[in-house]
């Protein structure tokens, strides 16, 4: 179990885990997901993690076929500017590995803003915490885990 996993069902969230074989050699992560488990890939989203204002981390979670835009998560949060967060800064903040970062169970509660895409669907996949392990979950239940928000994240 992740820590993902033993959130959502602490919380009694419905979900289902699905888990598929990673490829090291794949080069994304998230459309590796979306193939193996047969799923269109607007409905998997990647989870990033940002640095604000070069002072603080936030999480924006865009389909694994879309971008992040910088200008619109600093805009959601209220900040100047974001970049992505260094490798060790997301993996000691969220105690999870690249590729395998879940919005669900980090170690430090960060501010969460989700795709608003994510409402066209009554279920999406997001990482449960490890490469090859993917949580489906509705889209407002994400956002009642991680107290977050919906904004037009994406490019």
């Amino acid at each position: 179990m992740t820590p993902a996993i033993n959130l959502v069902k602490k919380q009694k969230v419905i979900h289902q885990v699905h888990e598929y074989t990673h490829d090291a050699a794949s080069e994304s992560y998230g459309l590796e997901a979306a193939e193996k488990m047969g799923v269109a890939a607007e409905k998997v989203f990647k989870t990033l993690v940002v640095i604000l204002d070069n002072q603080y981390l936030a999480v924006g979670i865009v389909p694994v076929s879309a971008l992040l835009s910088m200008k619109s998560i600093a805009k959601a949060l209220g900040a100047k500017k974001a970049l992505m967060a260094e490798k060790s800064a997301v993996e000691r903040s969220t105690g999870y590995v690249l590729g395998g970062v879940s919005p669900l169970g980090q170690k430090k509660r960060l501010k969460t803003v989700l795709d608003a895409s994510a409402k066209n669907y009554s279920s999406i996949y997001v990482s449960a915490g490890r490469r090859g392990l993917e949580l489906e979950l509705n889209p407002d239940d994400l956002l009642k885990l991680t107290k977050g928000v919906f904004f037009e994240l994406a490019q």
